[in-house]
């Protein structure tokens, strides 16, 4: 072969070689690596409070995986429009999450006429992590034991019943609109600045009833200071297993849960979505999770993207449904 075909291929292949180099940098430069700082995840509610807990649980193991840390950053206010609103508008490149609560998604978009943001269109859901339910509990004063015995006291004295609520749209408000919905009674509504001061009004008898919290009404079932009929979930409670659910007792399809998931904006990158997903579904794996939010009342549920979306969907047209049959103006 000649030195001039030598040359040739050289200067050819050494082309060939710059053009892959340069691609090659610009393929590195569009897709940097994710993680590179911290990720800001946003929760809707106060220190304290549910949101806060599964996010204390979840973020260190995020971290731990991911490499950087998860700061938690606690926006209340609005029931959770200003911790969404704040992640809706922030930029798209991952690093500002939400940890979405079920009725600051599916709930507010019925309860607030003016929001400026719009759940569907400024939100990609990455995947559901976790979920709980409710326990409906009575002061022992109140003449049933059992739902039936409820149902038919509440017939009897319509409108005499009270129960605590942690504010219209809150899920102790869903659950008691969809049994007064679905049992044909009338019970008369007293909303409370929380869950604390709710469950704490049926206790002192200030109130008959509420679809409480396992964790704070369960402790009061088993001191004797309340009474416990039944749960809103889909299955019974690990922590009450002899406590049927209200759809076992002549309710099918009842269902009333609470639930958490990671949601980002829209024009965030699929790579770093996928990212996210698939690094928070094996957080979800490891038996220590499970554990700690099993104490919570809350046990692992995960969704990804499409199920996710299509679960915000579906339960924001229930609940828009239940809210005008309930009479419920916007605010």
């Amino acid at each position: 072969m000649s030195w001039t075909w030598i040359l040739r291929g050289l200067v050819v292949g050494g082309g060939a070689i710059g053009v892959l180099a340069v691609n090659g940098m610009a393929l590195g430069a569009s897709s940097p690596r994710y993680p590179e700082r911290p990720v800001r995840l946003v929760l809707p509610f106060s220190p304290g409070g549910g949101s806060d807990a599964v996010a204390r649980i979840v973020a260190p193991k995020l971290h731990e995986a991911m490499g950087q840390p998860w700061v938690v950053d606690n926006r209340p206010g609005a029931a959770g429009n200003i911790a969404t609103e704040i992640v809706a508008h922030a930029e798209p490149d991952g690093y500002t999450v939400l940890l979405g609560f079920s009725t600051a998604l599916t709930v507010n978009p019925t309860l607030y006429e003016k929001m400026n943001f719009n759940i569907e269109k400024d939100f990609r859901p990455v995947i559901n992590i976790t979920a709980g339910q409710y326990m409906l509990v009575l002061h022992p004063s109140v003449k049933a034991n059992s739902v039936k015995e409820l149902i038919e006291y509440a017939k009897a004295n319509p409108g005499k019943l009270r129960y605590a609520s942690a504010g219209i749209g809150s899920p102790l408000f869903l659950s008691a609109e969809l049994f007064q919905n679905r049992a044909g009674v009338k019970l008369l509504h007293v909303p409370y600045k929380g869950g604390g001061p709710a469950a704490a009004s049926v206790v002192s008898g200030e109130t008959h009833m509420i679809f409480g919290s396992l964790p704070s009404s369960f402790p009061h079932v088993k001191a004797g200071r309340l009474k416990a009929l039944a749960v809103t979930g889909p299955k019974r409670a690990n922590l009450a297993p002899d406590i049927p659910t209200i759809a076992e007792l002549g309710f099918p399809g009842f269902e009333v849960t609470s639930w958490y998931g990671l949601l980002v904006p829209t024009r965030t990158p699929n790579r770093v979505v996928r990212i996210i997903h698939e690094e928070t579904r094996k957080v979800m794996q490891i038996p220590e999770v499970e554990q700690r939010l099993s104490r919570l009342g809350l046990w692992i549920d995960v969704r990804g993207p499409n199920e996710f979306a299509a679960r915000v969907k579906a339960e924001t047209s229930q609940w828009a449904k239940l809210m005008k049959e309930a009479g419920v103006k916007p605010k």
